[in-house]
């Protein structure tokens, strides 16, 4: 299985409109943060989690080539606001629609932004078309199963999705845009290679996990590796990576995990 992090950053991205501090205007390149997504590729199949606004970049930086299915976690802006652009992969899988998967919340979302979409197949060559169903707690597929739970997010939930890989039985757990992780989204996640977890800033926040909570919690799951996403301009890369205690570590743009 491999993960390819898209995006890595929040709603408002990094660098920040208008902030000259100090992670805003660093060289580093892993504190230049795109919003959250990832690419799963399990046993050849191709999974993209959620669409930010530079999704057509990102494809583009990380070489993105297919996508098989979508998910998306929940309806917010800063996850949907891509899709339109997944109409190329449309084009390549031959014309037919992309299977898209979400909450009802998602999927209503969908409608509403993208209504010229919602197709068996697209209007015309060029053009996207989603076919629309819901997440179900567990999609079982020939490549292997995407597990699903939900995860509170303010007044949404968002989708919590474990992914196993059937020839090598390798799991893997995106836990991204949450305010805490309920037991049984801790017990679906224990047993993978790798967790990854909101974790917006230290200070506290009404629909994210601080940092200090998505460490709690990844000692509860207790997975070998756990990684922060959906980080803002709050958090340097290098001091960050340096104050989190062994087994953990910041995501950045463009990481790729091999399990």
């Amino acid at each position: 299985m491999e993960v390819i992090f898209l995006g890595t950053g929040t709603s408002q991205g990094v660098p920040m409109i208008a902030c000259k501090c100090a992670v805003c205007t660093s060289t580093d390149p892993r504190n230049h943060r795109t919003r959250a997504s990832i690419h799963v590729v399990m046993d050849g199949l191709h999974i993209q989690v959620d669409a930010a606004p530079e999704f057509r970049l990102q494809c583009l930086r990380e070489r993105i080539l297919w996508v098989d299915r979508f998910i998306l976690t929940h309806g917010h802006a800063d996850h949907i606001t891509g899709m339109d652009d997944l109409r190329r992969f449309c084009d390549l899988l031959g014309g037919t629609a992309l299977p898209v998967y979400s909450t009802a919340e998602g999927l209503a979302r969908v409608k509403a932004v993208f209504p010229y979409a919602i197709a068996d197949q697209p209007a015309a060559k060029g053009y996207a078309a989603f076919r629309l169903s819901p997440m179900p707690a567990k999609l079982d597929l020939p490549q292997g199963t995407i597990e699903s739970v939900p995860l509170p997010h303010g007044g949404v939930e968002t989708l919590g999705l474990v992914f196993t890989e059937r020839s090598s039985g390798k799991k893997f757990a995106y836990y991204t845009d949450c305010k805490t992780v309920p037991p049984p989204a801790v017990a679906l996640a224990r047993g993978a290679t790798a967790v990854v977890l909101d974790g917006l800033r230290i200070h506290p926040h009404p629909t994210h996990m601080t940092i200090g909570e998505a460490v709690a919690v990844a000692r509860e799951i207790a997975s070998p590796r756990s990684l922060l996403t959906h980080l803002t301009h709050l958090n340097d890369h290098a001091a960050l990576a340096a104050a989190l205690p062994p087994g953990m570590e910041p995501a950045y743009d463009g990481l790729r995990l091999t399990l």
